[in-house]
């Protein structure tokens, strides 16, 4: 008697799980794992991803006032997206740590939603790219725009973090349309 097999495998082909579905962090048994990057070449890689949070127009203006009682909105989502970059390998699972060369994040009110958008910028010379570094760098700082204003706006909705551009790499540039 044989034991059943415990591979996962993709239901369409029958193939393992990471075969079949040709993603990279997928084992050839469907498990989740760290890709091996040593083979890949180091070049400069950079992401640009951006994010809003919608919120009430008072409260936009209490940030573009720097009116809040947890102080300086604007500069301590700066700041928050700058650190989650660089510590983006500690909170994703199979991210790699990176030496970043430079991280931006511009964080600025924006009336016309009203709310407040964020742009993060990250640059690396690595054999991995950077998309998440800038993903989370926006989305932290985001959070912390709703940390600071949800004594005041419970209602705020974070919206539209997305890839823009990331350049380098063996799969060559990408620039979002629109």
């Amino acid at each position: 008697m044989t034991a059943p097999s415990s591979e996962a495998r993709d239901p369409g082909s029958g193939a393992p799980a990471g075969a079949a579905s040709g993603l990279s962090h997928v084992d050839e048994v469907g498990a989740a794992r760290m890709v091996d990057v040593s083979g890949k070449p180091e070049s400069v890689r950079s992401a640009v991803a951006t994010g809003a949070i919608r919120m009430r127009a008072e409260t936009c203006k209490l940030i573009q006032d720097n009116a809040l009682k947890k102080g300086d909105v604007l500069a301590t989502a700066r700041l928050a997206g700058i650190m989650a970059a660089k510590r983006t390998a500690d909170l994703i699972p199979l991210c790699h740590p990176l030496p970043l060369s430079g991280v931006q994040v511009r964080v600025s009110v924006d009336t016309s939603l009203p709310g407040v958008q964020v742009e993060g910028a990250v640059r690396t010379t690595a054999r991995t790219g950077v998309e998440m570094e800038a993903l989370t760098a926006v989305t932290v700082a985001l959070l912390v725009v709703y940390d600071m204003a949800k004594a005041v706006d419970r209602d705020m909705i974070i919206t539209d973090v997305q890839l823009r551009e990331k350049r380098g790499g063996v799969h060559g540039d990408y620039v979002r349309s629109g």
